[in-house]
């Protein structure tokens, strides 16, 4: 005997939604394993590893940068300390320029030439020639950064007042 709805012991069919005929949307797949409640903490630790690693590298280059501007910074006053002495060397009378060795009395300096810096100028004035008509003059400009000794050399051939 078949039941019908209005017994008391048949079963209830759950009601319909939607429009009749048409397919009900099925539920998202779940990840394999079952449980797809993880996957969000372990995305969110790879894309926090992502983020430290670039932020590191990032943080690398600018130190990198920064010492690479003051060596340059570095470079420069030297540059500007050996072309001043140099200039001043040429514009002498070959008169007054005698041959030999010579260091700047007020060494060390800083980057404009006065003392109490961390470069040490020196020069040396001989006569390429052997006829006392001209001379060389080699300017160099030394410093120490980080453990090592850096040098800027400049020279010259002049025979005297600018020429």
């Amino acid at each position: 005997m078949a039941r019908t709805p209005t017994e008391p012991n048949a079963p209830r069919r759950p009601p319909r939604r939607g429009r009749p005929g048409c397919a009900q949307p099925s539920p998202p797949p779940s990840a394999p394993g079952g449980d797809s409640g993880g996957y969000l903490l372990v995305e969110i630790l790879i894309a926090i590893a992502v983020f430290a690693i670039g932020f590191l590298a990032v943080g690398t280059l600018l130190v990198g940068t920064a010492r690479n501007n003051t060596t340059g910074n570095l470079v420069t006053q030297a540059v500007m300390l050996a072309s001043d002495r140099l200039e001043s060397l040429k514009n002498r009378a070959i008169a007054d320029l005698p041959l030999g060795s010579f260091e700047d009395p007020d060494n060390p300096l800083d980057g404009r030439g006065n003392p109490g810096g961390v470069f040490v100028r020196r020069w040396v004035i001989d006569d390429p020639v052997g006829n006392d008509s001209s001379r060389r003059i080699r300017v160099t400009v030394s410093w120490s950064r980080l453990g090592q000794v850096r040098t800027i050399d400049l020279t010259t051939l002049t025979r005297g007042k600018g020429t």
